[in-house]
C-alpha cells in the first residue's frame, strides 16, 4: 500500500499537470459514481492527507482516490499509448495536452466540499505526518485513547485515525529502529517512548519528499551495511544487522499485516533474558482500522 510520502509525491507529480487546469472530459470506471459534473470545471487544489488523494475543484466539488494495493496514477500525452489496459483505469481526467489515468484504484469517490469532514475516511484521519505542522501532541493523545490502550503498537501506528501516513514498511522499520516489540500493547510504552516514535515517523516521511531527492529509504540509512535499505523489512530468515539473530516475520491484527522484527533487539520488555529468542503470538485481539 503506498504510504504518506507516496502520495504527496503523487500529489507533486500531477500539479504541474492538472492544477489550474480545465477538465474536458472526465471518466470512471464502472463500478465508481459517473465523473460528468467534473467536466468544465477547474482543478484548483490537488491535496494529500495521509494515504488519501483529493483533487479540489472551483464548482465545489472534489474527486477522492484511495490507491490501496494496487492503484497508481500515470501522465500520457494525447494519443500516446498507455502501459496499462484501459479495462484498469478507474479514472481517466483530460486537460488541454494532457490525460491522466488512475489504474487500479480500489476507491474513488465524488464528494462535495462541504461534506468532506463526513467521509467516513477522510473525516476521521488523525493528524497527518506530512502536513505544514504536524501536531504531535494531539497525536499522541490519540495514540493514549481508551480505543488504543490495548491495541498493539504495530497495529495502532497503522491506525490512520490516531495519525495519517504510516504504512507497513515504516511500521517495521519504526520499531526495529527504537527497539520495540511490535506486541507491545500502547498502553505498556511509556509517552517518551512514544513521543520518540512519532518523532521518527515525522522524520523519515519528510526525508522521502525533500524536491530532488531520489530514491526511497523507509529506516536510518547511516547505521545500514551491506547495500540493504532496511533493517528487517521484507528480510525474514535473514541475519539482524545488529545481533546476528534471524529475522522473523508474522500476520497480526484484524487486517492481516505482515510484521518484521528482531525477536533479539525487540524482545518484550518484561520477558526475563532466558526467553530472548522466544516468539510472539502471531495475531493480536485489539480491533482497529485503516481508513
Amino acid at each position: 500500500m503506498p504510504e504518506g510520502d507516496t502520495i504527496y509525491k503523487t500529489a507533486a507529480a500531477l500539479r504541474p499537470y492538472l492544477q489550474d487546469q480545465t477538465l474536458v472530459a472526465a471518466r470512471s470506471g464502472p463500478r465508481f459514481p459517473r465523473l460528468d459534473a467534473l467536466v468544465g470545471a477547474r482543478v484548483i487544489a490537488i491535496e494529500p492527507r495521509g494515504k488519501h488523494l483529493i483533487m479540489h475543484c472551483d464548482n465545489g466539488l472534489a474527486l477522492h482516490t484511495h490507491l490501496r494495493m494496487t492503484g497508481s496514477w500515470h501522465r500520457y500525452a494525447p494519443g500516446q499509448p498507455w502501459q496499462k489496459p484501459a479495462s484498469r483505469a478507474s479514472v481517466v481526467l483530460e486537460v488541454p495536452h494532457s490525460v491522466l489515468v488512475c489504474f487500479s484504484a480500489p476507491i474513488v469517490d465524488l464528494l462535495q466540499e462541504g461534506a468532506m469532514d463526513r467521509h467516513r475516511g477522510i473525516g476521521s484521519l488523525g493528524p497527518d505526518l506530512l502536513a505544514e505542522t504536524f501536531d504531535r501532541e494531539s497525536a499522541l493523545l490519540r495514540l493514549r485513547s481508551p480505543e488504543r490502550a490495548m491495541m498493539s503498537i504495530a497495529e495502532a501506528l497503522l491506525d490512520q485515525r490516531a495519525f495519517a501516513g504510516v504504512g507497513n514498511e515504516y511500521k517495521s522499520e519504526i520499531l526495529f529502529i527504537h527497539r520495540v516489540d511490535p506486541w507491545t500493547f500502547v498502553a505498556d510504552l511509556a509517552d517518551d517512548t512514544l513521543r520518540a516514535i512519532l518523532e521518527t515517523c515525522e522524520r523519515l516521511l519528510r526525508a522521502n519528499v525533500v524536491p530532488g531527492r531520489t530514491g526511497r529509504w523507509t529506516t536510518d540509512a547511516s547505521p545500514l551495511a551491506r547495500g540493504s535499505r532496511v533493517w528487517v523489512y521484507g528480510r525474514r530468515g535473514k541475519p539482524c544487522f545488529r545481533c546476528g539473530t534471524r529475522i522473523e516475520s508474522r500476520l497480526q491484527g484484524e487486517q492481516a499485516r505482515i510484521t518484521f522484527w528482531c525477536p533479539r533487539c525487540q524482545v518484550p520488555a518484561d520477558s526475563p533474558p532466558s526467553s530472548l529468542m522466544s516468539t510472539r503470538p502471531a495475531t493480536g485481539a485489539p480491533r482497529t482500522a485503516h481508513p
